[in-house]
């Protein structure tokens, strides 16, 4: 069963295509790992199956509940991250929001924190909030744009934890990322974008594990 589907999607930012007849298959409960040179439509794609942005041409279906970690973290400056949970909480709609909080912030090891302002955290503890926002609903689907950036090794270690626990509990997951270890790790599957062009989708192998820069030698310059 197909979690994720768009088949020919055109992306034009005036007279730009940024995404240029792009298919996209992604089977439930796998994981995706979307890979591409800054510029590549990645953001611009995630964005469009996020419901956060429409194709100029296209078809998008989308089948489950989405969580979705932006570049922007999202995160409101002026809330403690226990009040930040608790509004995004209750926006999807979660029984139990303070107990979802209070799960999720000891999740990502800000639970000592709750009460501070967001405003006041380094980068990374509010990335660490932001993922903890995208996990609150236990969606089934996880849209993630760079999830590892201005992360140190613990806060990467928790992140791979959650996506390692969606995954068992049946999630799908695609995520943009420049950190390929990381991602390859977790991958089941990998697509990789050149100019708004899907150059390769299929399932992730041994090589691509072992060996990082292997896609980008072997698929990165097929396009036209």
């Amino acid at each position: 069963m197909l979690a994720v589907a768009a088949d020919r999607v055109w992306k034009y930012f005036g007279d730009y295509p940024a995404l240029r007849s792009t298919d996209l298959h992604v089977e439930a409960g796998s994981c995706l790992a979307l890979l591409g040179r800054n510029g590549a439509g990645k953001t611009t794609l995630l964005r469009i199956l996020a419901h956060l942005s429409r194709p100029t041409k296209g078809d998008v279906k989308i089948h489950g509940t989405i969580g979705y970690l932006g570049h922007g973290i999202g995160v409101y400056d002026d809330l403690s991250a226990l009040e930040n949970l608790l509004l995004f909480g209750r926006l999807q709609g979660v029984k139990n929001p303070a107990k979802a909080a209070d799960e999720a912030l000891e999740r990502v090891g800000l639970a000592r924190v709750k009460d501070g302002m967001a405003r006041e955290f380094s980068r990374g503890m509010r990335q660490r909030l932001a993922v903890a926002r995208a996990f609150l609903h236990h969606p089934e689907i996880l849209l993630l744009d760079e999830p590892f950036t201005s992360l140190d090794d613990k806060a990467i270690a928790v992140l791979q934890s959650l996506l390692e626990s969606a995954l068992t509990g049946g999630a799908t997951i695609i995520m943009s990322t420049h950190q390929i270890r990381e991602a390859m790790e977790l991958a089941t599957h990998v697509a990789m974008l050149e100019r708004g062009k899907m150059v390769h989708a299929g399932p992730r192998t041994t090589e691509m594990l072992t060996d990082p820069g292997w896609l980008y030698r072997t698929y990165g310059e097929q396009t036209s």
